[in-house]
C-alpha cells in the first residue's frame, strides 16, 4: 500500500480551475483589446446623443401634458359657465315675461324701472361671461340651435324657416347651452 488516500485529502476536479466570468480572450492568452481614443469619442457622442433625445422626448411630454391639462381646465370652466347659466336662464325668461305682460297702469310706476334695470344687468351679466342668445326669427331651421315645436303655412318666409320664437336660446362660444324653441313655415 504504497500509494495511500487520505480521508480529507480532495481530488482536484478537472473544471475546478475555470470561472464562468473570465474573459475569452485571458483564456485564449492574449491580452484584452483596448479602445482607440475614436471610439471612445464616437461611444461618448452616441451616449449624448441617447441623453439627448430623451431630454427632449421628455419635453414634448411636459409641453404635451401641459396643453391637455390647459385645454381640460378650459373645457371644466366653460362647462361649468354653461351649467350655471342653464339655471339662471328660467329666471331671466320669467323677467322677460313679466316685462312684455305687465299691465299698463303698473308700467308707469318708478319701481316697474327698477324690475327693468334687474333683467338688463342679469343679461348684461351673461354677456360679460360671453352668453348670447340665439338669433332665431328669419333664420333657416339648424336642429343645432334650434327646437320646432310646429310648423305654420307662411307667406312670407320660405319653407323652414324660423317664423316665431317661443323661447329664447342661448350659446357659449360654439357650444348651446339651451337651443331656441320655434315655430318655422312649411
Amino acid at each position: 500500500m504504497t500509494e495511500e488516500i487520505k480521508d480529507n485529502e480532495e481530488v482536484p476536479e478537472e473544471n475546478e480551475g475555470n470561472d464562468s466570468g473570465s474573459n475569452s480572450s485571458e483564456e485564449n492568452g492574449s491580452a484584452p483589446e483596448e479602445l482607440t481614443i475614436e471610439q471612445q469619442l464616437d461611444a461618448a457622442l452616441a451616449e449624448a446623443s441617447d441623453y439627448k433625445d430623451r431630454w427632449m422626448r421628455g419635453q414634448a411630454e411636459f409641453a404635451n401634458a401641459r396643453k391637455r391639462m390647459d385645454k381640460q381646465r378650459t373645457q371644466t370652466y366653460q362647462n361649468a359657465l354653461a351649467s350655471l347659466a342653464g339655471k339662471i336662464l328660467p329666471a331671466i325668461d320669467d323677467l322677460d315675461r313679466a316685462v312684455e305682460n305687465v299691465p299698463q297702469s303698473v308700467a308707469e310706476d318708478n319701481w316697474f324701472e327698477g324690475i327693468q334695470l334687474v333683467q338688463k344687468k342679469m343679461i348684461t351679466i351673461l354677456e360679460n361671461f360671453d352668453v348670447k342668445p340665439i338669433e332665431a326669427v328669419g333664420e333657416p331651421f339648424d336642429p343645432n340651435m334650434h327646437e320646432a315645436i310646429t310648423m305654420e303655412p307662411s307667406d312670407e318666409y320660405d319653407s323652414e324657416v324660423v317664423i316665431r320664437e317661443m323661447q329664447k336660446g342661448y350659446m357659449i362660444g360654439d357650444q348651446v347651452i339651451r337651443p331656441s324653441l320655434v315655430v318655422i313655415s312649411q
